[in-house]
């Protein structure tokens, strides 16, 4: 519990942070129903507590140390030890520090381990002394790159106080994503003291939030648009939580005011502009408009938050249910022809996961659980390696791809940072309640108290991999309860018991509900009988994925670590169901005798951790197969070669390409077409943009990627300060994508392992959407 004494404990948190705390505790009239907290539930064995015991032992191996480096040389204070890699050795560096903070925190709720408790309190007091360090409230280690020299990020902060705002869509004055690295920390801070019990880190947090408060007080909103035109990941929300925390409005008309009107407004009016954005970069926005229609029961904030919801998860995911394609939204519907191995982004569904909690709490819809369930099970189950802890970044969907994994040290991407929290609360959105009734929507084996009703009960399933769930009543509330375990919309025929007794149920409701005087010892038994079934992308009603019962399924194609060069799975059937032959029902393994060019093993997708899969299978009956299969085999094998040929791809418009191929440019502009985002140099002379592409020994071509309506063009394109080419983009116009191949000359790459690449204006403007370094034929 924090007190006014504890709180007041620090002068420069009330200096910047205003009255610490409310009169009146703030209201949530919109929530009716909460989760039990993740601290009165405990995970039995399972592959759930599997993943929260890999992921603990992870977080206890990194030091806070490393992660605070460069907050210690932002405060002019020692060092204690080296910058991890990766993300952590560039601009975007703390970030990794705030999930850190609360992937500890989630975990000691889950657990209790007083270990984990003891790391997160000794971190909060590195961060406080650090704070007073720096005298006005700043802690960060963002960097930034001025005149060839690496300095301290909070340069930025200070040019944002004037006035100055340069923004590039991922980048602020030349920062990458400082808000957005900002909100983590916040976050994480927030996270010690609401599952942490930390109370030493309010003060911390408070101060925090007041530095970055009376720069954006001073913007005007055009400054303050101009800002949120980059990445800020949940900044509103942490400002919104600051507020829920303290009830000091100030944090709310802040809060408030963090709204991306480009963005937001057409979500609010029910339209759909998300083709072509980078989808992580929207979803916190989202979860932090619902939190404040919480706080504040502004409408048009659910009803953004409501549509966003529907049109992702109905419009733009994937069969796991993930989202986004090299981490941007598509076309609507448009599924089949974004089937690649930068599919799903983790911290989407990682954030997905969190908005729908909070769509549940305004209204207890059994659906919503049926889509967390999907991307639970199918998506983040799969984003942790069971043994190394590592995660996946992008979880890749096309066939014959396989599963890249981060390293303990050198990585430390957005989905390392999210997977950090993710893998610490498996239990979190077990158990539900309202004033009188219990709901279970996840069948995970655990123990739940639900204190303030005298009602503990015990959950015993093998599922996904039982069709039997079990809860035990371990103590009863006097009064008479209603206990409602979620029917799957999967599930044809449930069927419940009552201490062994068969009992009706409505399948309309959504819920098995039972309500009656408990007594211990009762036991009520759910039996979801499993079906296969095949679901088809909405572009293409003959390119399918196979699910049994909640799980998706895929085709085991070979280890991971041996090359695919067999062409795409095909499926020349009949019926898609009875296709499909069981091999092993306990484990869902299956076998699909009539695919082409072989049989294939089916599995559950999350479990092939160091496998190569196919997830997506083109349907031809025996006619079609026969007039279409040598296209067939012929496009396949088209984007194979293109694939072997290829050093090395830049997609331009997306960040993490962009970083790791060290663009720059003068006046490059966020793009987006036909699905695909891109660069736009701006009309004009001398408008630029360059980035480096490797290369290897032997004739090299520079294959780019156009528009095939954008012609009449006039632009250079040069390797290492050496023109090659001068592109006219002559017609005659064409909807759709061309390539073009300009040969590199040899000794521009001799002796080279990369070069840089140069497009500049000579008169007119320019779109580039993708480029990469080839092997000449």
């Amino acid at each position: 519990m924090l007190t006014r004494r504890l709180f007041l404990g620090s002068a420069s948190a009330i200096a910047l942070a205003g009255p610490a705390f409310a009169t009146v505790r703030v209201e949530e009239a919109p929530i009716k129903v909460r989760p039990l907290p993740l601290s009165a539930v405990r995970l039995k064995p399972s592959v759930f507590l599997d993943a929260v015991e890999t992921n603990r032992r992870y977080l206890l191996s990194l030091s806070p140390e490393r992660l605070l480096h460069n907050f210690y040389a932002s405060a002019g204070l020692s060092t204690k030890g080296e910058t991890y890699g990766g993300w952590e050795a560039r601009g975007i560096a703390g970030h990794t520090l705030g999930h850190y903070l609360s992937g500890l925190a989630l975990l000691f709720a889950q657990t209790g381990d007083a270990a984990v408790r003891d790391r997160l309190r000794y971190t909060i007091a590195e961060m406080a002394a650090i704070q007073k360090a720096q005298g006005d409230g700043y802690v960060g280690g963002t960097t930034v790159e001025r005149d060839g020299k690496t300095v301290d990020g909070k340069i930025v902060f200070e040019e944002i106080r004037r006035g100055d705002i340069r923004t590039g869509g991922f980048d602020i004055n030349g920062g990458w994503v400082p808000l957005y690295t900002w909100h983590k920390v916040h976050a994480g801070l927030i996270d010690a003291v609401r599952l942490g019990d930390v109370t030493e880190a309010m003060p911390v947090m408070l101060a925090m939030a007041g530095y970055l408060a009376t720069i954006l007080e001073g913007l005007d909103d055009a400054q303050m648009q101009k800002l949120l035109a980059a990445e800020h990941g949940g900044l509103n929300d942490s400002y919104a939580e600051t507020y829920a925390l303290t009830g000091n409005p100030r944090w709310r008309r802040l809060a408030e005011r963090i709204y991306h009107q480009r963005v937001l407004a057409p979500l609010a009016a029910g339209k759909d502009d998300l083709p072509g954005l980078h989808a992580n970069t929207q979803i916190p926005k989202l979860i932090g408009l619902a939190r404040l229609y919480e706080l504040t029961g502004e409408q048009r904030h659910a009803d953004a938050a409501r549509f966003f919801y529907k049109t992702v998860t109905e419009h733009h995911s994937y069969v796991i249910g993930g989202n986004s394609e090299r981490e941007h939204f598509g076309p609507p519907d448009q599924i089949s022809t974004r089937i690649t191995e930068r599919t799903c982004e983790a911290c989407n569904s990682y954030n997905m996961l969190k908005l729908t909690r909070h769509l549940y709490g305004w209204q207890p819809d059994p659906a919503l659980f049926d889509t967390y369930e999907r991307i639970h099970l199918n998506h983040l189950l799969a984003h942790q390696h069971p043994e190394t802890g590592m995660f996946v970044y992008f979880m890749p969907l096309s066939a014959g791809a396989r599963r890249t994994y981060s390293t303990p040290e050198d990585s430390f991407w957005c989905c390392v940072g999210s997977g950090m929290e993710t893998h610490a609360k498996h239990g979190e959105s077990i158990y539900w309640h309202d004033d009188a009734a219990l709901f279970v929507n996840l069948f995970i084996p655990s123990t739940a108290e639900w204190k303030e009703r005298g009602f503990k009960v015990e959950l015993e399933t093998g599922y996904p991999f039982s069709e039997q769930v079990t809860l035990r009543i371990v103590k009863a509330p006097r009064a008479a309860t209603a206990v409602a375990l979620r029917l799957p919309g999967w599930c044809d025929a449930p069927a419940l018991a009552l201490n062994g007794a068969r009992q009706p149920l409505d399948r309309a409701a959504g819920y098995a509900r039972l309500n009656r005087r408990w007594r211990a010892g009762d036991s009520i038994t759910l039996t979801l009988p499993m079906r296969v079934r095949t679901e088809a992308t909405p572009d293409d009603p003959r390119m399918l994925a196979y699910l049994s019962g909640p799980l998706v399924l895929a085709a085991d194609l070979g280890p991971a670590d041996q090359p695919f060069d067999g062409p795409v799975p095909a499926l020349v059937i009949g019926d898609t169901v009875t296709a499909l032959e069981s091999v092993n029902p306990a484990e869902h393994r299956f076998r699909l005798p009539d695919a082409r060019p072989a049989a294939l093993s089916m599995v559950p997708f999350f479990r092939q951790y160091d496998r190569r899969t196919a997830v997506y299978f083109p349907r031809f009956t025996a006619a079609e197969w026969k007039a279409e299969e040598a296209s067939f085999r012929a496009e396949s094998e088209a984007r194979a070669a293109l694939a072997r040929r290829t050093v090395d791809v830049i997609q331009l418009g997306e960040m993490q390409p962009e970083r790791d191929h060290d663009y720059r440019s003068n006046h490059g502009d966020l793009f987006s077409w036909g699905g695909r985002s891109a660069r736009q140099l701006p009309w004009g002379t001398g408008n630029y943009l360059e980035f480096t592409l490797a290369v290897r020994p032997g004739p090299i071509l520079l294959g780019v990627l156009y528009w095939g309506e954008e012609v009449g063009k006039n632009f250079d394109i040069s390797i290492d300060g050496t023109r090659i080419a001068n592109e006219r983009r002559a017609g005659p116009p064409v909807k759709r994508f061309v390539g073009v191949d300009y040969p590199i000359p040899e000794p521009l790459t001799r002796d080279k392992d990369k070069v840089t690449v140069r497009f500049e204006t000579r008169g007119t403007d320019a779109f580039i959407y993708e480029a990469r370094t080839l092997e000449a034929k």
